[in-house]
């Protein structure tokens, strides 16, 4: 059994695979003060309330975004699971060509998600990935990352809205029965919901618009996908797991010998 870490700045998602079957999947917040003491205690006890063993862990890989936890979580795994994770860096073999200017700036998620992505459903592609921040990846008919766009995340644009005001309330992220809210909350949600459904749907169409194809398929992952992929028609495939799947393929992938 493996375990797939995707550390991203608002939580950490965990999976436990067994060969291509996912054993169980989880997610904890990523907490920059934890150590790797707190971290080791909170991943055993989870997966023993799994009926999971430790010691069934013989490897894993980390695909992470928050650098000063790196260490912290390598280390997690050598003293608690005895040992040395794959850490997503430069040099680490992917399949992957990045076709855009410094290859180095890009996101590990970004190319877990990539390669995932490919190997699942071809190309050419567009994934969204709607995290802290809303990413497109956008995948030539050769495979390659040509680049893409990165916008304000949902949660993160409500945050602001909210903290940048004295008045507005915090509100549940949902799709409102009108587009013209009644009340404040109404009010919120439909901004927030409908703007960020009419950016999906302007962005994709301004991609196939610029590769001059509309024979693109559009795949979206991350918290938020399911409720927009609801309201809008250009998305084509919702795929909650695409990361870590796609960790899951490059961790056998750089072990296969």
């Amino acid at each position: 059994m493996i375990i797939c870490m995707d550390v991203g700045n608002t939580n950490i998602k965990y999976a436990l695979f067994e060969k291509d079957r996912l054993i169980l999947s989880f997610r904890v917040a990523t907490e920059h003060k934890k150590t790797s003491d707190e971290y080791g205690g909170q991943l055993v006890s989870i997966l023993l309330n799994n009926g999971i063993k430790k010691d069934d862990i013989v490897g894993g890989i980390i695909s992470s975004v928050v650098p000063q936890l790196d260490f912290t979580l390598e280390r997690m795994c050598v003293i608690y699971l005895k040992f040395k994770p794959l850490m997503l860096v430069p040099g680490l073999k992917t399949g992957l060509n990045l076709k855009v200017d410094n290859a180095k700036e890009v996101g590990a998620d970004r190319v877990v998600n990539n390669v995932s992505a490919v190997k699942k459903y071809g190309a050419p592609l567009i994934i969204i990935d709607f995290g802290t921040a809303t990413t497109f990846n956008v995948i030539n008919a050769k495979s390659e990352f040509i680049g893409g766009v990165i916008a304000p995340g949902i949660k993160g644009s409500l945050d602001s809205l909210v903290n940048g005001t004295a008045k507005l309330p915090r509100v549940e992220i949902e799709r409102p029965q009108s587009i013209i809210g009644k009340n404040t909350v109404t009010n919120m949600q439909a901004g927030i919901f409908y703007g960020f459904a009419g950016l999906v749907e302007y962005i994709v169409k301004k991609i196939k618009r610029e590769l001059k194809s509309e024979n693109i398929t559009t795949v979206a992952t991350g918290g938020f996908s399911e409720i927009i992929a609801k309201e809008i028609t250009c998305i084509d495939y919702v795929d909650k797991l695409l990361t870590l799947e796609g960790l899951r393929y490059l961790y056998e992938l750089n072990t296969e010998a």
